[in-house]
């Protein structure tokens, strides 16, 4: 499965989404207005997942799944503009980036705010590297509703690490904390970088141990 799929003519969208309507919904600021003008090209709204375009039923979770192809400027695309359309949509999104020639999909888990029903929590994103766009997509992974298919798509999306053992919900929880802890584990080692006393190293040395000894516990490779 490469997490790149063959979505049904009949799902498809084509509407370019202006970015002004980006910036009203998610009340973007000056900061992310630009990162918006210097990173993206264009949004298309390609594929509308719905019961009337695919022949799924929904689910109080997934109603709908959009998929939104973000043309770029350049090769990077910060998550704060991933996180803007995601909070100006209120579906699940399954993001594919296109630069170049090439293509990138992305996707955060998305569900309802269990607190507001009529808000989103966005969680971190996953996705594939940079591939070419030549090439045939896989078939949409089977499934019995939207909210399942959901799933599988999300599942493509997610690292080798993240284990088949797991509900969905779960195995993201596991990958954000092994997120964290890396973070952490990089913010220790550049202190240690620039530390020259040695009873100062002794104690930053211990706290990357106990990172390492947690990285483990969380069945992760140690980098």
């Amino acid at each position: 499965m490469t997490a790149f799929f063959a979505y049904p003519d009949a799902a498809a969208f084509g509407r370019v989404v202006p970015k002004s309507k980006i910036y009203e919904q998610a009340k973007a600021g000056t900061k992310l207005r630009q990162r918006f003008v210097d990173q993206v090209d264009q949004i298309v709204w390609q594929y509308k997942l719905a019961p009337e375009t695919i022949n799924l039923s929904a689910t109080k979770a997934v109603s709908e799944i959009q998929v939104f192809e973000v043309r770029l400027r350049e090769p990077e695309l910060h998550e704060d503009v991933l996180r803007a359309i995601d909070r100006a949509i209120a579906f699940p999104v399954i993001f594919e980036l296109a630069f170049d020639g090439k293509r990138k999909a992305l996707a955060s888990y998305k569900r309802p705010s269990e607190a507001d029903g009529a808000k989103w929590v966005v969680r971190e994103y996953f996705g594939t590297e940079w591939n070419s766009n030549v090439g045939p997509r896989d078939p949409l992974p089977t499934a019995l509703n939207l909210g399942a298919l959901y799933h599988r798509l999300l599942d493509a999306l997610l690292p080798p690490e993240a284990g088949p053992e797991q509900p969905l919900a779960k195995r993201v929880e596991r990958l954000e904390k092994i997120r964290s802890v890396r973070r952490d584990a990089d913010r220790i080692r550049a202190r240690l970088a620039r530390e020259k006393q040695f009873n100062k190293r002794v104690e930053i040395n211990a706290e990357l141990r106990g990172v390492t000894k947690e990285l483990k516990r969380l069945g992760a490779a140690v980098k």
